[in-house]
This record gives C-alpha cells, structure tokens and sequence, in this order.
C-alpha cells in the first residue's frame, strides 16, 4: 500500500493532513523562517538551513530571503542558481531546476492542483461541520539550463521548460516552453528563437 507521500510524488489525489507530510511541512515552515530571519551576510548558516531544507543543490546556490516552500525536500537546484526576493516554491512534487539559472523577484512554482468538483475536494462535511483536508494531487516542473525567469511570473503545475529560455515578467506558464525561446504572456506563450 503507497503512503500519502508516495501518492502525491506519483500525481495520485492524497491527505496533506497525513502525519508524515505534516511533520516534514511543520519542519520546512520552521527552517524557512529560521534562513528568512537570519542577518543576510551570514552565508554559512543560510548554506547549512538550505542544505538540510532542499533536496538537492548545486554550487553557487544564491536565495534572496524573504523564500517560501511547502516541504523543501522536493526542490532540486543546479549550479550557479541565482533567486530574487520573495519566491513561493509550492512542492509538492519535485521541482528541479538546471544550471544558469535567474528567477527574479515574486515567481511562484506551483505543483499542486486541486479537483474541481468542491465535493472530490473536501468530501461530505461532517454532521459537527468539519471535513477532511483538501484533496490534492500533483506535477512536477522542471526548468532546463541556462533560463531567466522573469518578475512575478507564475509556473502551473506539470510544466517542463526547455534550456536557454526567457520567459517574460508576469507571465502565466501554463503549457511546456521549448528550449531556445522568448516567451510570454497569459498564457505565455513562444514568441521568437533566441537560436544564434
């Protein structure tokens, strides 16, 4: 039998009031409070929380605090990965992440998703008026080398970018962005070769 964890990696509907998601959730909360509070010249204290935190990174891994996640351990970064102020990684599936890479201030990465039907998302409510936690399920995204993600863009769950791609402030990515692109917009879209 999977457990919730294995459910949400697998993209299956699971309980994020599950205990074991939970505890890693209360420890990333805490850890990411922790690396945003500490004084920002304190690069190896900021290295040792993003080390326990993260899944996986690469060398020269740069965060500008304040930095959110849900679980933490779902995040993979290259090398040389530079993230501005005030980014939202929703991971609850992995979020991996290539070389070369800039994402500038207030990009929110999101894998999880939810039914649409209120009934598949909640269930019955209870004669006492509670109900179950929400119903989610997940994709992960994956971003190539070599990319720019521009301000405030919002990536949606399950999408794949492609190697030296720019993806213009305040797009929306909703669908996959080959490699060699310019694209942007709601929903952003490929608008020229950046190929030389």
């Amino acid at each position: 039998m999977m457990t919730e964890r294995e459910k949400m990696l697998a993209g299956l509907l699971y309980d994020c009031g599950d205990s074991e998601l939970l505890a890693q959730w209360h420890k990333a909360k805490d850890l990411i409070r922790s690396y945003n509070q500490i004084d920002s010249s304190n690069l190896e204290e900021k290295n040792a929380i993003l080390t326990e935190l993260l899944g996986g990174k690469g060398k020269n891994l740069w965060i500008t605090a304040p930095f959110f996640v849900d679980y933490g351990n779902n995040i993979y970064f290259g090398n040389n990965c530079e993230v501005n102020m005030n980014c939202t990684f929703l991971d609850d599936n992995k979020i991996i992440i290539g070389d070369n890479i800039l994402i500038a201030p207030n990009v929110q990465i999101y894998t999880a998703f939810h039914p649409l039907n209120a009934i598949d998302r909640f269930g019955e409510i209870k004669e006492d008026g509670t109900f179950e936690f929400c119903k989610t399920q997940t994709a992960p995204v994956t971003i190539g080398d070599n990319v720019w993600i521009g301000g405030g863009v919002i990536i949606l769950p399950g999408v794949t970018i492609g190697n030296n791609v720019v993806i213009g402030a305040g797009s929306v990515v909703t669908k996959d962005i080959p490699s060699n692109f310019l694209a942007f917009g709601n929903p952003c879209k490929v608008i020229k070769s950046l190929s030389k």
